[in-house]
């Protein structure tokens, strides 16, 4: 009896400390884009996504900021309704934002891949990559 305690109890041990640990998207995390479909970011340029509550999503689009809703299912995510401030950038920079809003509203799927960086999938071509933003004071 001791032994087969002790065996499932090693077992159950062994088993936790080989699996994946679970992703998900986390309110109020921050992430910041490298690159958009087959793109890298312009250098210098700051891109990010934060999903800011249950409906809402904002960040930085390199230029201005925008917000929009989404809705989040499994890993299904879309979001709707997208819209920026109007502040005007340098004419590569403001290519860049039109590109990265553009794919935002194709976005159809997430998941994370194997070094934790954030995917998000359009319907069809290469994703977003975007990696998550360390708080000093947080994290």
């Amino acid at each position: 009896m001791k032994k087969t305690l002790l065996l499932a109890c090693a077992l159950t041990t062994v088993s936790a400390c080989s699996s994946q640990p679970s992703h998900s998207l986390h309110h109020s995390q921050s992430y910041q884009v490298e690159w958009i479909g087959e793109r890298p970011l312009i250098d210098n340029s700051m891109l990010t996504l934060t999903l800011v509550d249950s409906q809402r999503a904002s960040g930085l689009a390199g230029c201005n900021t925008w917000f929009a809703e989404y809705q989040l299912n499994k890993n299904q995510l879309t979001l709707h309704n997208i819209a920026t401030t109007r502040k005007l950038c340098a004419p590569a920079l403001m290519e860049q934002e039109q590109r990265f809003l553009a794919y935002l509203a194709g976005i159809q799927r997430w998941e994370f891949s194997e070094q934790q960086q954030l995917l998000l999938w359009p319907e069809t071509g290469a994703p977003i990559k975007l990696w998550p933003i360390k708080h000093p004071l947080r994290d």
